[in-house]
């Protein structure tokens, strides 16, 4: 185990090792109606999705990615690394926020 600030690190050996906390006797008795009562009643669920939202929905597939050469500042670049793994696909996500804006 490895602590990180807020976060906790385990190896895939330390996590089968772990006992559950979840009491499954009573996640598996609960009924269907359970679960929609639970969430119906639950003040931080989302709605179900109605046909009303799926009206205008269309399925888009990516674009792919095309490999470039950027010269943007130092401090650009260490702000966006500084945030961890996946800086370039943040950089791309803010370029795309601008352009969709």
């Amino acid at each position: 185990m490895r602590r990180k600030g807020n976060f906790v690190r385990y190896t895939a050996d330390e996590l089968a090792k772990l006992k559950s906390e979840t009491d499954w006797a009573r996640v598996d008795a609960l009924t269907d109606e359970d679960i929609e009562r639970a969430v119906a009643e639950d003040p931080d669920a989302h709605p179900f999705w109605t046909e009303e939202d799926w009206k205008n929905a269309r399925v888009v597939w990516p674009q792919g990615k095309a490999p470039v050469t950027l010269r943007l500042d130092k401090d650009i670049i260490a702000w966006f690394k500084a945030r961890g793994r996946g800086y370039q696909t943040r950089i791309n996500a803010v370029l795309r926020a601008f352009v969709e804006a």
